[in-house]
């Protein structure tokens, strides 16, 4: 059962994976990404697929897991300071892509068909303690 790696994270592209992987690796942690080739080949997939997904051995899962949520950066504003949610008070905002109008909506489509990445995306922030969508001025 410790010979066995358990998934301890997922990103949409290996770049962040592989920078995740040397830092585990740095603190003696043995790591395994999985399907970063694939995506590497193409990017298009990686929803499909569930993202690369970092793997450890299930004997440094704890360890690995402390490290991560050490390292996990939350959105900050344009003078770094973080960003704080509006309805539960707490730091833990993320940027996220979304598909929303008809312009965005749209380039999806063009970006799916001709097999080429998105023209046009809006990006929001969310909690990711209660889901509320933060709007801030740009």
């Amino acid at each position: 059962m410790q010979d066995t790696f358990v998934t301890i994270a997922r990103f949409p592209y290996s770049t962040e994976a592989q920078i995740v992987k040397g830092r585990l690796e740095a603190d003696g942690i043995e790591v395994f990404l999985r399907d970063n080739i694939t995506i590497d080949t193409d990017p298009l997939v990686s929803q499909a697929i569930g993202g690369v997904k970092l793997k450890v051995l299930a004997k440094d899962e704890e360890k690995a897991r402390s490290i991560l949520q050490s390292i996990k950066a939350y959105a900050v504003d344009d003078n770094g300071n973080a960003i704080t949610c509006p309805n539960c008070k707490q730091n833990h905002v993320n940027l996220y892509s979304t598909i929303t109008g008809f312009k965005s909506f749209f380039s999806f489509i063009i970006g799916f068909i001709t097999g080429t990445l998105p023209i046009s995306a809006r990006y929001q922030y969310k909690c990711d303690n209660c889901d509320t969508v933060i709007t801030t001025k740009a």
